[in-house]
Protein backbone atom coordinates (compact mmCIF):
# COMPACT_ATOMS: atom_id res chain seq x y z
CA UNK A 1 0.00 0.00 0.00
CA UNK A 2 1.21 3.62 -0.82
CA UNK A 3 1.50 5.16 2.30
CA UNK A 4 -1.34 8.06 3.03
CA UNK A 5 -3.44 6.76 0.30
CA UNK A 6 -6.20 5.91 2.26
CA UNK A 7 -7.27 7.74 5.50
CA UNK A 8 -9.75 7.18 8.42
CA UNK A 9 -13.03 9.80 8.15
CA UNK A 10 -15.18 8.63 9.96
CA UNK A 11 -14.71 7.00 14.06
CA UNK A 12 -16.91 6.44 17.31
CA UNK A 13 -18.10 4.55 19.88
CA UNK A 14 -21.09 3.02 21.13
CA UNK A 15 -22.99 6.04 22.95
CA UNK A 16 -22.69 4.18 26.43
CA UNK A 17 -20.22 1.62 27.14
CA UNK A 18 -19.38 -0.89 30.40
CA UNK A 19 -22.76 -2.07 31.06
CA UNK A 20 -25.17 -2.46 28.17
CA UNK A 21 -27.79 -5.29 29.01
CA UNK A 22 -30.76 -3.51 26.68
CA UNK A 23 -28.73 -3.98 23.25
CA UNK A 24 -27.78 -7.56 21.52
CA UNK A 25 -24.77 -7.67 19.55
CA UNK A 26 -26.17 -6.53 16.61
CA UNK A 27 -27.58 -3.52 18.61
CA UNK A 28 -24.08 -2.57 19.40
CA UNK A 29 -22.90 -3.23 15.96
CA UNK A 30 -25.58 -0.64 14.44
CA UNK A 31 -25.11 1.89 17.32
CA UNK A 32 -21.28 2.52 16.85
CA UNK A 33 -22.09 2.45 12.86
CA UNK A 34 -24.90 5.07 13.23
CA UNK A 35 -21.95 7.30 15.28
CA UNK A 36 -19.35 6.66 13.06
CA UNK A 37 -21.67 7.51 9.87
CA UNK A 38 -23.01 10.48 11.90
CA UNK A 39 -19.13 11.48 12.50
CA UNK A 40 -18.41 11.37 8.82
CA UNK A 41 -21.51 12.92 7.75
CA UNK A 42 -22.33 10.06 5.88
CA UNK A 43 -25.43 7.86 5.84
CA UNK A 44 -26.12 4.14 4.52
CA UNK A 45 -26.42 4.87 0.88
CA UNK A 46 -23.02 5.91 1.31
CA UNK A 47 -21.38 3.30 1.80
CA UNK A 48 -19.97 0.14 -0.56
CA UNK A 49 -17.93 -1.85 2.02
CA UNK A 50 -18.40 -3.70 5.14
CA UNK A 51 -16.17 -5.65 7.52
CA UNK A 52 -16.54 -7.30 10.71
CA UNK A 53 -15.74 -10.08 13.66
CA UNK A 54 -18.13 -11.70 15.73
CA UNK A 55 -21.04 -10.79 13.28
CA UNK A 56 -21.22 -11.54 9.45
CA UNK A 57 -20.56 -8.72 7.60
CA UNK A 58 -23.86 -10.08 5.37
CA UNK A 59 -26.13 -9.83 8.60
CA UNK A 60 -24.67 -5.96 9.06
CA UNK A 61 -25.49 -5.01 5.83
CA UNK A 62 -28.52 -5.88 5.65
CA UNK A 63 -29.53 -4.85 9.10
CA UNK A 64 -27.64 -0.63 8.20
CA UNK A 65 -29.50 -1.28 4.64
CA UNK A 66 -26.33 -1.06 2.67
CA UNK A 67 -25.30 -3.12 -0.59
CA UNK A 68 -22.17 -3.62 -0.73
CA UNK A 69 -19.61 -4.55 -3.05
CA UNK A 70 -17.04 -5.41 -0.98
CA UNK A 71 -17.08 -7.87 2.16
CA UNK A 72 -14.62 -9.14 4.83
CA UNK A 73 -15.67 -11.23 7.63
CA UNK A 74 -12.31 -12.10 8.85
CA UNK A 75 -12.36 -13.49 12.35
CA UNK A 76 -8.65 -14.21 14.16
CA UNK A 77 -9.67 -12.67 17.24
CA UNK A 78 -9.01 -9.61 18.90
CA UNK A 79 -6.86 -8.01 16.06
CA UNK A 80 -9.35 -8.45 13.14
CA UNK A 81 -10.05 -4.87 12.97
CA UNK A 82 -6.15 -4.33 12.21
CA UNK A 83 -6.62 -6.63 9.36
CA UNK A 84 -10.03 -5.17 8.25
CA UNK A 85 -8.31 -1.82 8.27
CA UNK A 86 -5.41 -3.30 6.12
CA UNK A 87 -7.66 -5.45 3.84
CA UNK A 88 -10.08 -2.33 3.83
CA UNK A 89 -7.12 -0.31 2.34
CA UNK A 90 -6.00 -2.44 -0.20
CA UNK A 91 -10.10 -3.08 -1.53
CA UNK A 92 -10.06 1.08 -2.03
CA UNK A 93 -6.52 1.15 -3.75
CA UNK A 94 -7.83 -1.97 -5.79
CA UNK A 95 -11.09 -0.28 -6.84
CA UNK A 96 -13.08 -2.82 -5.32
CA UNK A 97 -14.82 -0.07 -3.66
CA UNK A 98 -14.83 3.40 -2.47
CA UNK A 99 -16.28 3.87 1.54
CA UNK A 100 -15.61 0.95 3.94
CA UNK A 101 -17.60 0.99 7.23
CA UNK A 102 -15.97 -2.02 10.03
CA UNK A 103 -18.32 -2.08 12.98
CA UNK A 104 -17.50 -3.98 16.17
CA UNK A 105 -19.78 -4.64 19.01
CA UNK A 106 -19.67 -7.25 22.04
CA UNK A 107 -21.90 -8.05 24.74
CA UNK A 108 -18.88 -9.59 26.93
CA UNK A 109 -20.63 -8.68 30.07
CA UNK A 110 -24.30 -8.41 29.74
CA UNK A 111 -24.27 -11.49 27.29
CA UNK A 112 -27.28 -10.44 25.57
CA UNK A 113 -27.70 -12.81 23.00
CA UNK A 114 -24.38 -14.26 22.79
CA UNK A 115 -22.93 -17.14 21.75
CA UNK A 116 -21.30 -20.22 24.39
CA UNK A 117 -17.74 -19.02 25.47
CA UNK A 118 -15.87 -21.92 24.15
CA UNK A 119 -14.55 -23.39 20.96
CA UNK A 120 -15.29 -26.68 19.63
CA UNK A 121 -13.93 -30.25 20.98
CA UNK A 122 -12.89 -31.03 17.53
CA UNK A 123 -10.33 -28.17 17.51
CA UNK A 124 -6.83 -28.08 17.35
CA UNK A 125 -7.11 -26.69 21.22
CA UNK A 126 -9.79 -28.81 22.13
CA UNK A 127 -7.64 -31.63 20.86
CA UNK A 128 -4.70 -31.11 22.17
CA UNK A 129 -4.65 -28.21 25.16
CA UNK A 130 -7.98 -28.51 26.33
CA UNK A 131 -7.38 -31.85 28.05
CA UNK A 132 -4.23 -30.69 29.94
CA UNK A 133 -6.97 -28.27 32.03
CA UNK A 134 -6.94 -24.76 30.13
CA UNK A 135 -9.99 -23.33 30.44
CA UNK A 136 -10.04 -19.44 28.74
CA UNK A 137 -7.35 -17.09 28.22
CA UNK A 138 -5.91 -16.65 32.04
CA UNK A 139 -5.01 -19.91 32.34
CA UNK A 140 -3.53 -20.10 28.80
CA UNK A 141 -2.12 -16.75 28.51
CA UNK A 142 -0.19 -17.40 31.54
CA UNK A 143 2.13 -20.24 29.81
CA UNK A 144 4.02 -17.73 28.02
CA UNK A 145 4.64 -15.04 30.50
CA UNK A 146 5.61 -17.72 33.26
CA UNK A 147 8.80 -18.82 30.54
CA UNK A 148 9.58 -14.91 30.35
CA UNK A 149 9.67 -14.54 34.03
CA UNK A 150 12.26 -17.43 34.44
CA UNK A 151 14.12 -16.09 31.13
CA UNK A 152 14.08 -12.23 31.54
CA UNK A 153 13.30 -11.85 35.59
CA UNK A 154 10.55 -10.11 34.97
CA UNK A 155 8.96 -9.78 39.02
CA UNK A 156 5.43 -9.41 40.08
CA UNK A 157 6.35 -5.79 40.78
CA UNK A 158 7.21 -5.06 37.40
CA UNK A 159 3.62 -6.71 35.72
CA UNK A 160 1.79 -5.14 38.34
CA UNK A 161 3.11 -1.66 37.39
CA UNK A 162 1.69 -2.05 33.71
CA UNK A 163 -1.80 -1.96 35.70
CA UNK A 164 -0.58 0.58 37.32
CA UNK A 165 0.65 3.04 35.06
CA UNK A 166 -2.63 2.59 32.55
CA UNK A 167 -4.70 3.39 35.18
CA UNK A 168 -3.00 6.67 35.98
CA UNK A 169 -4.32 6.97 31.53
CA UNK A 170 -7.65 6.17 32.70
CA UNK A 171 -7.88 8.48 35.20
CA UNK A 172 -8.22 11.14 32.41
CA UNK A 173 -10.47 9.67 30.79
CA UNK A 174 -14.42 10.19 31.60
CA UNK A 175 -15.34 7.13 29.50
CA UNK A 176 -12.87 4.35 31.64
CA UNK A 177 -14.09 1.93 33.60
CA UNK A 178 -12.03 2.17 36.71
CA UNK A 179 -10.71 5.92 37.28
CA UNK A 180 -9.47 5.36 40.57
CA UNK A 181 -5.95 5.42 41.11
CA UNK A 182 -4.08 2.13 42.35
CA UNK A 183 -0.84 1.23 43.39
CA UNK A 184 1.45 -1.91 43.17
CA UNK A 185 0.62 -3.08 46.17
CA UNK A 186 -3.15 -3.07 45.11
CA UNK A 187 -2.53 -5.00 42.20
CA UNK A 188 -0.65 -7.43 44.05
CA UNK A 189 -3.36 -7.86 46.79
CA UNK A 190 -6.16 -8.14 44.69
CA UNK A 191 -7.74 -12.22 43.86
CA UNK A 192 -5.44 -14.14 42.64
CA UNK A 193 -7.14 -15.28 39.08
CA UNK A 194 -4.23 -18.14 37.63
CA UNK A 195 -0.44 -17.45 38.37
CA UNK A 196 0.84 -15.16 37.89
CA UNK A 197 -1.87 -12.83 37.19
CA UNK A 198 -3.91 -10.86 39.64
CA UNK A 199 -7.26 -9.87 39.42
CA UNK A 200 -6.09 -6.25 38.00
CA UNK A 201 -3.61 -7.84 35.80
CA UNK A 202 -6.14 -9.42 33.81
CA UNK A 203 -8.45 -7.41 31.44
CA UNK A 204 -11.98 -6.06 31.89
CA UNK A 205 -15.53 -8.03 30.83
CA UNK A 206 -17.33 -4.87 29.45
CA UNK A 207 -20.35 -4.30 26.21
CA UNK A 208 -19.81 -1.80 23.66
CA UNK A 209 -18.03 -1.35 20.02
CA UNK A 210 -17.22 0.66 17.59
CA UNK A 211 -16.60 1.75 14.08
CA UNK A 212 -14.40 3.30 11.79
CA UNK A 213 -15.53 4.51 8.06
CA UNK A 214 -12.59 4.31 5.36
CA UNK A 215 -11.96 6.44 1.39
CA UNK A 216 -9.47 7.42 -0.29
CA UNK A 217 -7.43 10.46 0.75
CA UNK A 218 -8.06 12.28 -2.22
CA UNK A 219 -11.94 12.28 -0.99
CA UNK A 220 -10.90 12.82 2.61
CA UNK A 221 -10.57 16.89 2.56
CA UNK A 222 -14.68 16.04 1.91
CA UNK A 223 -15.64 14.97 5.02
CA UNK A 224 -16.21 17.11 8.55
CA UNK A 225 -13.52 15.72 10.41
CA UNK A 226 -9.82 15.64 10.28
CA UNK A 227 -8.98 12.73 8.32
CA UNK A 228 -6.18 10.18 9.68
CA UNK A 229 -4.24 8.70 7.11
CA UNK A 230 -3.26 4.76 7.33
CA UNK A 231 0.59 5.47 6.70
CA UNK A 232 1.77 1.13 6.81
CA UNK A 233 0.11 -2.05 7.91
CA UNK A 234 0.77 -5.17 8.56
CA UNK A 235 -0.56 -9.15 9.41
CA UNK A 236 0.59 -12.33 10.09
CA UNK A 237 -0.02 -15.47 12.60
CA UNK A 238 2.14 -18.36 14.22
CA UNK A 239 -0.36 -20.84 15.80
CA UNK A 240 -4.15 -21.09 17.06
CA UNK A 241 -2.06 -22.96 20.15
CA UNK A 242 0.46 -20.92 22.76
CA UNK A 243 1.54 -24.35 23.70
CA UNK A 244 3.37 -24.72 20.09
CA UNK A 245 4.50 -21.41 20.27
CA UNK A 246 8.15 -20.96 18.66
CA UNK A 247 9.66 -18.78 21.42
CA UNK A 248 7.49 -18.61 24.81
CA UNK A 249 9.20 -14.92 25.39
CA UNK A 250 8.40 -13.30 22.12
CA UNK A 251 5.70 -13.40 18.93
CA UNK A 252 6.55 -14.36 15.92
CA UNK A 253 3.63 -12.85 15.01
CA UNK A 254 4.04 -9.66 16.43
CA UNK A 255 7.54 -9.18 15.12
CA UNK A 256 6.13 -10.11 11.27
CA UNK A 257 3.26 -8.04 11.50
CA UNK A 258 5.04 -4.87 13.31
CA UNK A 259 8.29 -5.07 10.97
CA UNK A 260 6.16 -5.09 7.95
CA UNK A 261 4.11 -1.95 9.20
CA UNK A 262 6.95 -0.49 9.88
CA UNK A 263 8.62 -1.11 6.72
CA UNK A 264 5.62 0.33 4.47
CA UNK A 265 5.66 3.36 6.18
CA UNK A 266 9.05 3.99 6.12
CA UNK A 267 9.45 5.46 9.52
CA UNK A 268 12.14 4.74 12.40
CA UNK A 269 10.58 3.87 16.20
CA UNK A 270 11.92 7.60 16.98
CA UNK A 271 9.26 9.15 14.59
CA UNK A 272 6.52 7.20 16.66
CA UNK A 273 4.65 9.68 19.22
CA UNK A 274 1.71 7.43 20.55
CA UNK A 275 1.81 3.40 21.07
CA UNK A 276 -1.50 1.71 21.65
CA UNK A 277 -0.83 -2.33 22.27
CA UNK A 278 -3.69 -4.66 22.90
CA UNK A 279 -3.85 -5.24 26.36
CA UNK A 280 -6.25 -8.39 27.02
CA UNK A 281 -3.31 -9.22 29.86
CA UNK A 282 -0.71 -6.63 31.67
CA UNK A 283 2.58 -9.14 30.09
CA UNK A 284 0.97 -7.88 26.57
CA UNK A 285 2.48 -4.29 26.25
CA UNK A 286 6.17 -5.82 27.82
CA UNK A 287 5.46 -7.88 24.96
CA UNK A 288 4.71 -5.74 22.35
CA UNK A 289 7.37 -3.09 23.18
CA UNK A 290 9.97 -5.69 22.87
CA UNK A 291 8.54 -7.77 19.52
CA UNK A 292 7.81 -4.09 17.98
CA UNK A 293 11.76 -2.54 18.55
CA UNK A 294 10.87 -0.23 20.59
CA UNK A 295 12.87 -2.45 23.81
CA UNK A 296 15.74 -4.80 23.86
CA UNK A 297 14.48 -8.07 24.49
CA UNK A 298 13.92 -8.85 28.15
CA UNK A 299 13.56 -4.78 28.83
CA UNK A 300 10.00 -3.67 28.16
CA UNK A 301 9.10 -3.97 31.77
CA UNK A 302 11.87 -1.97 32.95
CA UNK A 303 11.22 0.10 30.61
CA UNK A 304 7.56 1.13 31.94
CA UNK A 305 8.74 0.68 35.42
CA UNK A 306 10.97 4.08 34.81
CA UNK A 307 7.97 5.95 33.60
CA UNK A 308 8.74 6.03 29.81
CA UNK A 309 4.95 4.96 29.31
CA UNK A 310 2.98 6.71 31.47
CA UNK A 311 1.78 10.38 31.40
CA UNK A 312 4.13 12.98 30.53
CA UNK A 313 7.07 10.40 29.74
CA UNK A 314 8.90 9.60 26.30
CA UNK A 315 6.70 7.13 24.66
CA UNK A 316 2.62 7.32 25.71
CA UNK A 317 1.41 4.12 25.82
CA UNK A 318 -2.62 2.71 26.08
CA UNK A 319 -3.67 6.53 26.93
CA UNK A 320 -7.08 5.29 26.97
CA UNK A 321 -6.47 3.40 29.80
CA UNK A 322 -6.49 -0.24 27.95
CA UNK A 323 -8.38 -3.01 28.54
CA UNK A 324 -7.08 -3.34 32.19
CA UNK A 325 -8.84 -0.34 32.45
CA UNK A 326 -10.79 1.77 30.04
CA UNK A 327 -12.91 -1.01 27.56
CA UNK A 328 -12.66 -4.84 27.12
CA UNK A 329 -15.61 -6.47 25.44
CA UNK A 330 -13.55 -9.28 23.68
CA UNK A 331 -12.32 -8.18 21.17
CA UNK A 332 -10.25 -5.19 21.95
CA UNK A 333 -8.31 -4.07 18.81
CA UNK A 334 -11.45 -1.74 18.12
CA UNK A 335 -10.97 0.54 20.77
CA UNK A 336 -7.52 0.52 20.28
CA UNK A 337 -7.96 2.09 17.08
CA UNK A 338 -10.51 4.50 18.69
CA UNK A 339 -7.51 5.58 20.71
CA UNK A 340 -4.99 6.10 17.96
CA UNK A 341 -7.64 8.23 15.84
CA UNK A 342 -8.44 10.59 18.77
CA UNK A 343 -5.10 10.78 19.35
CA UNK A 344 -4.18 11.43 15.70
CA UNK A 345 -7.22 13.94 15.43
CA UNK A 346 -6.01 15.77 18.37
CA UNK A 347 -9.61 15.17 20.70
CA UNK A 348 -8.37 12.33 23.11
CA UNK A 349 -9.00 13.02 26.79
CA UNK A 350 -5.45 12.40 27.76
CA UNK A 351 -4.34 13.96 24.72
CA UNK A 352 -0.70 13.70 23.39
CA UNK A 353 0.84 17.08 22.57
CA UNK A 354 2.12 17.58 18.86
CA UNK A 355 1.21 13.44 18.53
CA UNK A 356 1.83 12.84 14.83
CA UNK A 357 2.40 8.92 14.69
CA UNK A 358 0.32 6.48 16.29
CA UNK A 359 0.89 3.06 16.10
CA UNK A 360 -2.09 0.55 17.11
CA UNK A 361 -0.34 -3.07 17.63
CA UNK A 362 -3.34 -5.96 18.17
CA UNK A 363 -3.00 -9.78 19.33
CA UNK A 364 -5.71 -12.48 18.52
CA UNK A 365 -6.49 -15.34 20.34
CA UNK A 366 -2.82 -16.34 22.57
CA UNK A 367 -0.47 -14.56 20.75
CA UNK A 368 -1.92 -16.70 17.40
CA UNK A 369 -2.39 -13.62 14.90
CA UNK A 370 -1.52 -10.02 15.36
CA UNK A 371 -2.20 -6.50 13.11
CA UNK A 372 -0.44 -3.09 13.64
CA UNK A 373 -1.56 -0.45 12.04
CA UNK A 374 0.35 2.85 11.61
CA UNK A 375 -1.43 6.09 11.70
CA UNK A 376 -0.35 9.62 11.09
CA UNK A 377 -2.14 13.00 10.84
CA UNK A 378 -0.06 14.18 7.89
CA UNK A 379 -0.41 12.85 4.59
CA UNK A 380 3.26 11.51 3.05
Amino acid sequence: MKPGSVAIVGAAETTEMGVIPDLSVIQLHADAALNTMKDAGLGPKDIDGVATAGESPVAIAHYLGITPTWLDGTAVGGCSFMLHVRHAAAAINEGLCKTVLITHGESGRSRVGAAGRWGSPSSLQGQFEGPYGTSGPPSSFTIPVLRYMKEYGLTHEELAMVAVVQREWAAMNPRASFRDPITVDDVLNSRMIAYPFHLLECCLVTDGGGALILTSADRAKDFPNKPVYIIGTGESSETPMVSQMEDFTTSKAFRVSGKKAFDEAGISHDDVDHLMVYDAFAHLPIYGLEDLGFCKRGEGARFIWEGNTRPGGKLPLNTNGGGLSYMHSGMYGMYALQESVRQMRGIAPAQVPGAKISIAHGVGGMFAASGTIIMSNERP
